[in-house]
């Protein structure tokens, strides 16, 4: 999602191998905040915000959610999967299954 032509968005690639899950957003949620490590530089272009969005189809086609990369401060802070259907997932998807917004 980091790749998605989004200006600025490929800055936050080379933090992601020193961001770590800090907190769930409830028992079983697959949404996550994060934090990230010495090691990597912030994104110049520090908003706070929505990075990266994409849509999330089940194996038919039909739209089941959408993944949003939440970002503050030139860091990245979130991984936020919020579900259409009724029964929450218990994990992110599968990265073939998310389309780019």
């Amino acid at each position: 999602m980091l790749s998605s032509g989004v200006p600025g968005a490929s800055e936050y690639l080379t933090q992601v191998p020193c961001a770590r899950v800090v907190a769930t957003w409830g028992v079983g949620s697959p949404s996550v905040d994060l934090a990230v490590e010495p090691g990597a530089a912030p994104a110049s272009v520090s908003t706070d915000g929505i990075v990266a969005s994409g849509d999330v189809s089940d194996q038919d086609g039909k739209p089941v959610g959408e993944v949003i990369l939440w970002v503050e401060g030139g860091w990245l802070s979130g991984i936020e999967y919020a579900w259409y259907t009724d029964e929450r997932p218990h994990s992110l998807p599968d990265p073939s299954r998310i389309r780019l917004l």
